[in-house]
C-alpha cells in the first residue's frame, strides 16, 4: 500500500449497537469499521484515527477490536484512568493507539484528574493528549502542557465558534498551545454553531491554521453523534460535506497536505 498517498480521517468513532453505554448518555447506533470505509470512499480516504467516544467511558474493547481488524492500517485514541497498568498500555500501543482523550464538554465525559499520574508513562510511549474542550477551558490545557511537556491535540477547531472568533483571550491560549508543539483538528463544524456548508467558519479556520500550520489534521467526526446528542432537526451532513471547508478555506494544496501528509507525523 502507498501510505503517502492515502487520505486520513483523524477523528471517527465506531459503535456496535449492543455494547452498554455509560448511564445518562445516548444509545449508540450500529456503525462499524466497514460502514465507515464505505462512507469514506466518497473522498478516497482509507486511514482512520478511531477516537474513543464518551458513551463507552474507559471500556475501549470495541476500539481495540477495530484496530486489530485494520491490521496496523489505522490508529487510535483511548480513554483510560490512572489505574491502568503498563502492560495494557503497551498492548494498546502495539495495536496503534497513539494518545489519550479527555472530554471536558460531555456531561459524562472524563476529567483530567488522572492525567498528572499518567503523564510520565505517556511521555515514555510518546503518546499525545487529545482534548475536547471549550474555549474557556484552554488556559488550564495550555498550563498542563507547559508543565508536563506532552504534545496536545485540540478537537473540533478548539471550540472556537464564529461568535467567539473575536475573543482575544482564547486566541492567546491557542497561541500558547501551538507554541508548545500542539496540534489542531479541523473538525466538528456543526458543533460550532454552524450549518452546512459552514462558510461562516472559513475566516476562523484560516486564522487557526495560521497558528498551527503543518500541525493541522482533519476529521469527519463520523458518524456525527452530535445529532443524536441534541435531537437536532438539521439534516446529518454527508461524509464529503465535512471535508469541504478545509480546501475552501485553506486552498487545495494545503488541504491535500492536511489530508495526506500531516497525519503521518502525528500518528504513523
Amino acid at each position: 500500500m502507498n501510505t503517502t498517498a492515502a487520505g486520513w480521517d483523524c477523528h471517527v468513532h465506531v459503535f456496535d449497537g449492543g455494547q452498554a453505554p455509560v448511564p445518562g448518555h445516548y444509545a449508540p447506533p450500529l456503525r462499524t469499521l466497514s460502514t465507515l470505509e464505505e462512507a469514506a470512499a466518497e473522498i478516497a480516504v482509507s486511514r482512520f484515527v478511531l477516537v474513543q467516544p464518551s458513551v463507552y467511558g474507559t471500556d475501549n474493547r470495541l476500539l481495540r477490536e477495530a484496530l486489530r481488524a485494520g491490521k496496523g492500517w489505522h490508529r487510535g485514541v483511548v480513554v483510560v484512568d490512572a489505574s491502568i497498568d503498563d502492560r495494557a498500555l503497551r498492548q494498546m500501543d502495539d495495536l496503534g493507539v497513539r494518545g489519550v482523550r479527555f472530554n471536558l464538554v460531555s456531561p459524562v465525559g472524563n476529567s483530567q484528574e488522572a492525567l498528572s499520574h499518567l503523564a510520565p508513562r505517556l511521555r515514555e510511549l510518546r503518546w499525545h493528549v487529545q482534548w475536547y474542550a471549550r474555549t474557556s477551558q484552554l488556559a488550564p490545557v495550555a498550563a498542563f502542557h507547559e508543565r508536563h511537556e506532552l504534545i496536545g491535540v485540540l478537537d473540533h477547531l478548539a471550540g472556537v465558534t464564529h461568535s467567539f472568533a473575536a475573543d482575544s483571550t482564547a486566541w492567546e491560549e491557542l497561541r500558547r498551545i501551538a507554541g508548545r508543539g500542539g496540534w489542531l483538528k479541523l473538525s466538528g463544524w456543526y458543533r460550532l454553531d454552524s450549518i452546512a456548508p459552514y462558510a461562516d467558519l472559513h475566516d476562523t479556520i484560516r486564522r487557526a491554521a495560521a497558528l498551527f500550520d503543518d500541525r493541522c489534521v482533519w476529521g469527519s467526526d463520523w458518524p456525527h453523534t452530535h445529532f443524536l446528542e441534541t435531537g437536532s432537526k438539521q439534516p446529518t451532513p454527508s461524509y464529503g460535506e465535512t471535508w469541504l471547508p478545509v480546501p475552501r478555506a485553506l486552498g487545495e494544496a494545503f488541504g491535500d497536505r492536511v489530508l495526506r501528509l500531516h497525519p503521518q507525523r502525528l500518528y504513523a
